[in-house]
């Protein structure tokens, strides 16, 4: 049977980031992603709920995210879930969390200091911040006319 296992979040971070790195030198960093929501209970009222998503950031990832996000903000991701599983006292504990491969980062420039300047391309457009990503790539250039678009 195929399987799929793909999680799509945009929320605010809970906290600060602790960049630390693995005995092999690999970045990484754990924080809270609060994801909210909005809509209607039985009285037709608007209740807010907000879920707490654990999120790991590895590598460049890890690092981007640490030098540019703090705790309030705002992130879109990408990436899978996880489930850890650890014995404390002889009894079994798990934890649900999403591992992250792609980050897009949403606070405006020049809002709230020297971390909300994200990385951007020539272009303008936000840096690939994709685990494993090549960022020697060329990137494109200019914009294209309707003719030049092969779809």
């Amino acid at each position: 049977m195929a399987s799929y296992n793909r999680v799509i979040l945009m929320g605010n971070l809970t906290r600060d980031i602790q960049l630390r790195y693995t005995p092999g030198g690999t970045p990484v960093t754990e924080v809270g992603l609060a994801v909210n929501d909005r809509r209607k209970n039985q009285a037709g009222e608007w209740v807010d709920e907000t879920t707490f998503v654990d999120v790991t950031f590895w590598g460049r990832t890890a690092e981007v995210a640490a030098e540019y996000l703090s705790k309030g903000s705002p992130v879109f991701v990408e990436g899978r879930l996880k489930l850890d599983t650890w014995e404390t006292d002889g009894q079994k504990k798990s934890k649900l969390k999403v591992v992250v491969e792609r980050m897009q980062l949403l606070s405006a420039r020049g809002e709230g200091g020297p971390r909300s300047n994200p990385p951007q391309s020539d272009t303008g457009e936000f840096a690939d911040t994709r685990v494993g990503s090549s960022h020697d790539a060329p990137q494109p250039s200019g914009s294209f006319t309707e003719d030049e678009i092969p779809f």
